[in-house]
């Protein structure tokens, strides 16, 4: 597929004098097109009889392996209703455990059909990809080991450990300046300061640290998100994916009208101010 679209650069190149912008903005759109047209559509999908949902399959409790090795998750469960309302079987589904950085290009060249692993809706994402309504809100939280440390005003002058090259940095600074962040540069380094007590608490994605707390009790999320981001399933972008879109659509607004995300949600161990409150 990709030696496809170099030849089609080379012979575009060959007969056409383009500046270097006008290149690259031809080269995007054949890139595209190309990779685009390898999705499946709904009626592709029906034939097929099976749905395959891009997933995580390390991040509790979105979408993780049990100890028998079986997928969980909230991730997973909106899955198989999806599967359900597409294929009326919520077992005829396949899923494809990616890397973040694997999901857009999984979608655009057809490995999977949809992807439902902790993809906020972006502007960049969705020149590409179409995004469904959300599932989830995702934002940043505070986790902490010390039961002095209840609510924001708590950490004022407090030692915090973010992730370096983060997004966490400049949303902590702006609404909480007075906190003494230190980087760090995985989870486990900031779980090993949380410990030692050198830090007071660890600013991340609430979704991750919701995983935490499942696994290790003696830690507590300090109550209100700083951030939102939405969390919604990604479906290939182009008018001939319409149906596609508009039946995931409607099973999410059939989990949430029904009260099944709210209870989904409190039964992972998720914040339950995630839960999306659109009204379109």
């Amino acid at each position: 597929m990709f030696h496809r679209v170099v030849q089609s650069l080379n012979l575009l190149a060959g007969s056409i004098r383009l500046r270097p912008v006008g290149f690259l903005i031809v080269s995007l759109f054949i890139f595209t097109l190309v990779l685009t047209v390898q999705a499946a559509e709904l009626s592709d999908i029906r034939d097929r009889g099976y749905l395959i949902v891009g997933v995580k399959d390390n991040l509790r409790p979105l979408g993780f392996r049990d100890s028998q090795n079986q997928l969980q998750g909230l991730e997973i469960d909106v899955a198989r209703q999806i599967a359900t309302d597409l294929l009326k079987d919520e077992t005829a589904i396949e899923f494809q455990p990616l890397l973040n950085q694997d999901r857009l290009d999984a979608l655009l060249s057809g490995k999977v059909d949809l992807v439902i692993a902790r993809m906020a809706i972006t502007d960049a994402r969705a020149r590409v990809v179409d995004f469904s309504r959300p599932y989830y809100v995702d934002g940043t939280a505070f986790i902490s080991a010390n039961p002095t440390i209840q609510n924001l005003r708590d950490l004022q002058q407090q030692p915090v450990a973010v992730l370096n090259r983060s997004d966490t940095i400049s949303t902590v600074r702006s609404l909480l300046p007075s906190v003494q962040l230190q980087g760090v540069d995985s989870y486990e380094a900031a779980k090993s300061l949380l410990g030692t007590g050198q830090v007071m608490a660890f600013a991340a994605d609430v979704t991750v640290l919701s995983g935490w707390i499942q696994e290790n009790p003696d830690y507590h999320l300090v109550p209100t998100l700083i951030s939102a981001e939405a969390l919604a399933v990604a479906m290939p972008k182009g008018k001939q994916f319409d149906k596609l879109r508009q039946q995931v659509d409607q099973s999410i607004d059939r989990l949430r009208t029904t009260g099944w995300l709210r209870q989904r949600i409190r039964q992972w161990g998720l914040p339950v101010e995630g839960f999306p409150s659109f009204d379109d």
